[in-house]
């Protein structure tokens, strides 16, 4: 019998709201006058922190730990680790700045040190040190270059004295590591993929998991060879039977009264349980259409399966003890998860992610696990019969596109899995039950076909990437400037105009490939209020959003994609201004035709150098900045489309500028490059104030918020980020708005 959703007294949905998290490694470093270039680099890439992370990359149990002696639980997200503290709901963080994505994560037994792996080509495994008292945050205390291409999984061993890491299927070296003396102890080659590793209670040995692959591996060592060279591996098979065919997806060792036995689970979906001797003892089917991790605890085995469903068995006789509650089904309404009743109204043909990643912390009783939809809950199971949600995030499970501030400070995120989704820092959303920090989620696709990652039972190897079609996923959104409607457009060509609330009030079919680009006027009350698309078919549509979004006008100036289109008020006159890949950016002026409709009319035709990829319009609407191709920020006259200034966008001597936003005082500019290097500049000197890094693909989308203290990156990682600005400048843009809006006579 399936369990349903109990709450636990105390641990409710929503019940620990907690103020935003600080970054580990805090401390704001001030510039000072007069420093030398290493220590200005410094300076500058330690001023804007890091706060909260809302997303993460978690694939497999490998990408998930926690430590069993606190309440943190360490997940990757992108190229940077989760610490998430599961009773205070705060994040701190840990960054690797090789910028390679963190592919897997391990705690040591007693919680100190903390193992990473990274993908890419001469991938390194990372220990760092968490408790290190001179220093504010997270320290790296070891790298080990050991790995070609990509590290799938690390383990410590339980004295912490050993580390394990295994190379991905294109490495497939296993390597252990004498990490406090900086030896390679031992090393071999696999024969399959490794999809999952876990070492005995007594340290002799540890086991390796995948297709057709249950393997012991013993650490014999002589005290005599002091180990120069490391020595062969020794590895043995398990005796599988008639479950040799079998893809073993992942494994955990005994604890306790069950030291001696090593459980695994295959794919299609039975656990399995090995004897020292390293034969197949006892199975039991765990009536599921696959499986894919698990975690132990002293008294308990947990099994992620399929569709949501997370199985309980007693680790002595495989007995099956509970079914934990589902999760939300997938096209939940989060915006009325007010109540917990709301988790009691599923449709009857509702779909749920499958559990991916599972870890389990037997003295605090909380089960932590990962959907395939990139969701996270933490469940307490105190009592196995009456578990409850102690917490529970739904984050993007695809690449974000495009980012967009309300003026209350929330902010609007659309992606590649056909979601948009609105979210709320600080605790002004505590009450939803489903999330903290979503208060609801577009669906653009009524079949909700790339809500979660691709089925891993398709195949081991398969590419995420190619499981989504180049026509799906929503590419760019805009919200007006009254804050009552929400464009979007998608990869098909469609523009979508939502209600605030969440309902759809229009879907215009308006172009022939991907819209780039959705950009609303000003809505002053005397000004028509237009809507503008442009798109890769370089074709611009000019919408009346009073009469309905009917459309007004087609542009068709441009000879390659149109990447970015603003509006600005040159004197009287509305002027639309866009930019593209053909390197011209293109001005025209609204004039009013004589039977009293509008008309966009041809203006100035500015050719650029280079291809441009992002503009802005500054605090005055006077000056025109655009990203270029070559790394610089070229800002253009708007009266006239003279050529002004030229500053660098980033302190990289390779890569492309795609993104740049200021803050709404025009002072800060941010800026984002292809090599994944965040940098923020004074506009008016052209000085660089910050870089940050943390985001494993490029950042497609950067907003200051509107009370200047925080800056929002969203990236092709599918992760946001949340940076906390540092008081000085946040001062400086407070100064700024006031002195505007004493001008304006506000």
């Amino acid at each position: 019998m399936e369990a349903g959703f109990i709450p636990v007294g105390g641990v409710g949905a929503g019940a620990t709201a907690a103020p935003p998290a600080v970054v580990a490694n805090s401390g704001n470093v001030i510039r000072a006058p007069g420093l030398k270039r290493g220590k200005m680099e410094e300076a500058i890439s330690d001023r804007i922190k890091l706060e909260t992370v809302l997303g993460l990359t978690v694939n497999s149990n490998a990408a998930l730990d926690c430590d069993p002696n606190t309440d943190l639980v360490a997940y990757p997200a992108g190229c940077t680790v989760v610490l998430y503290n599961t009773r205070k709901n705060r994040q701190s963080h840990v960054l690797n700045a090789s910028r390679k994505s963190v592919t897997c994560v391990c705690f040591s037994p007693d919680g100190r040190y903390l193992a990473t792996g990274e993908s890419g080509h001469a991938p390194a495994v990372r220990i760092w040190d968490l408790q290190d008292p001179t220093a504010s945050g997270a320290v790296q205390i070891a790298e080990f270059p050991g790995h070609t291409h990509g590290v799938s999984c690390v383990a410590f061993s339980t004295s912490s004295k050993y580390l394990v890491s295994v190379g991905s299927q294109h490495d497939m070296i296993i390597n252990v590591w004498d990490w406090r003396a900086n030896l390679k102890l031992a090393s071999n080659k696999v024969s399959s993929r490794v999809l999952a590793v876990s070492f005995a209670e007594s340290g002799n040995y540890f086991v390796t998991v995948g297709f057709r692959h249950v393997k012991f591996w013993y650490l014999e060592y002589s005290r005599s060879a002091k180990y120069k060279e490391p020595v062969p591996l020794m590895g043995r098979s398990a005796i599988l039977g008639e479950l040799k065919d079998n893809e073993f997806c992942s494994v955990v060792c005994g604890r306790g009264a069950s030291a001696d036995c090593t459980y695994a689970v295959t794919r299609s979906g039975l656990l399995c349980e090995f004897n020292t001797r390293r034969l197949l003892d006892k199975w039991v089917e765990l009536r599921t259409t696959s499986a894919n991790c698990m975690a132990i605890g002293g008294d308990y085995i947990f099994v992620g399966c399929a569709d949501g469903i997370v199985r309980c068995f007693a680790p002595d006789s495989l007995q099956y003890i509970t079914t934990l509650p589902r999760t939300h089904y997938l096209g939940v309404d989060v915006a009325q998860g007010t109540h917990i009743s709301h988790m009691f109204t599923v449709p009857p043909d509702a779909k749920y992610p499958d559990a991916v990643a599972l870890t389990y912390n037997p003295r605090e009783h909380k089960l932590t696990c990962v959907y395939s939809d990139h969701s996270l809950y933490v469940w307490h199971c105190r009592d196995i019969h009456r578990v409850g949600k102690s917490h529970s995030a739904l984050y993007h499970s695809a690449c974000i596109w495009g980012v967009d501030m309300h003026a209350d400070g929330s902010f609007l995120t659309c992606s590649s899995d056909d979601t948009v989704r609105q979210w709320h820092l600080g605790t002004a959303n505590e009450t939803n039950i489903y999330s903290n920090e979503l208060s609801n989620i577009l669906y653009i696709d009524p079949e909700l076909k790339f809500l979660k990652d691709a089925d891993l039972t398709s195949g081991a190897d398969k590419d995420k990437s190619k499981s989504y079609d180049d026509k799906i996923g929503v590419r760019c959104i805009r919200i007006s400037p009254d804050g009552a409607h929400i464009a979007s457009g998608d990869r098909s060509g469609n523009v979508y105009i939502h209600a605030n609330s969440g309902e759809l009030l229009r879907t215009l079919e308006a172009h022939d490939a991907e819209v780039l680009c959705v950009e609303y006027s000003d809505f002053a009350s005397h000004r028509p209020k237009l809507l503008a698309s442009a798109s890769r078919d370089r074709l611009i549509h000019v919408f009346e959003v009073e009469r309905g979004y009917q459309i007004l006008q087609t542009l068709d100036d441009h000879s390659s994609s149109i990447t970015a289109v603003r509006f600005l008020w040159a004197g009287a006159a509305l002027q639309m201004v866009s930019c593209g890949a053909d390197k011209t950016i293109l001005f025209r002026q609204l004039r009013t035709t004589q039977d009293g409709s509008y008309q966009f009319a041809r203006g100035q035709n500015v050719s650029g150098r280079t291809t441009l990829y992002d503009m802005e319009v500054d605090a005055g609407g006077r000056h025109i900045l655009t990203a270029c191709q070559d790394r610089n920020v070229r800002v253009y006259s708007a009266s006239n489309g003279r050529h002004t200034k030229t500053f660098r966008g980033t302190t990289a001597d390779d890569g492309t500028l795609i993104k740049v936003s200021l803050d709404s005082s025009g002072i800060y500019l941010a800026t984002s490059c292809t090599d994944k290097v965040l940098s923020v500049y004074d506009y008016y000197s052209g000085e660089c104030m910050a870089t940050m890094y943390g985001h494993s693909e490029i950042v497609t989308g950067l907003r200051f918020t509107p009370d200047c203290q925080h800056l929002i990156s969203a990236s092709g990682d599918g992760c946001i980020f949340v940076w906390r600005v540092p008081h000085d400048m946040v001062v400086t843009m407070r100064a700024r708005k006031a002195q505007q809006a004493i001008r304006q006579g506000k």
